[in-house]
């Protein structure tokens, strides 16, 4: 049943990974269910760009380098962390979404649609044992500067995938889906 799927699935960090590589195959795998999202309009509008392997090195080399010159309060940990994710890592997939030329319908429902999409991701990586963590660093909004955006393309996300070793958490919610519903 896909809600226990959804209620085991949970973050798991880069620092929890193993040295474990992803087949190609399971990150298109991850990547076709993507493509099975709600879109409104069929506008389609999530975008990828896949750092498997060596390109991972360069990935991170730009975030610490970027982090490291737009920063007004360095950190030598946050540097390091920028620098070797990526590497900890067996995959990073660039989240972008494409906004709809014609602006046909509001950007938040393309934004939605392409957080819809990763939700397909991480559900079908969990399913395959493969952990996952979307992560958004400040230095998103220089990533123009390393992979090329198509014209009214933004990056909402950078997505870690990586297998792993230790059993995940127990599940909680603060409150109960009564609390916050009202039948009508």
């Amino acid at each position: 049943m896909i809600l226990n799927s959804i209620k085991s699935r949970r973050a798991v960090f880069p620092a929890q990974y193993n040295k474990q590589p992803i087949a190609k195959e399971d990150v298109l795998n991850i990547l076709e269910a993507a493509n099975w999202a709600p879109t409104h309009k069929r506008t389609e509008p999530w975008r990828f760009r896949v750092f498997h392997g060596v390109s991972q090195v360069g990935l991170g080399k730009f975030m610490a380098e970027t982090y490291k010159q737009t920063t007004e309060k360095f950190s030598e940990f946050t540097y390091n962390k920028l620098m070797d994710n990526p590497v900890k890592a067996g995959c990073v997939i660039v989240i972008c979404m494409q906004r709809d030329p014609k602006e046909s319908l509001p950007e938040w429902e393309e934004i939605a649609a392409t957080a819809m999409a990763v939700q397909n991701m991480w559900l079908t990586a969990h399913d395959l044992g493969i952990g996952a963590y979307w992560s958004t660093p400040g230095i998103l909004k220089y990533m123009d500067k390393f992979i090329q955006l198509e014209e009214g393309e933004q990056c909402l996300g950078l997505f870690y995938l990586g297998k792993y070793d230790e059993p995940l958490p127990e599940g909680t919610r603060k409150n109960s889906i009564e609390t916050k519903t009202v039948w009508m």
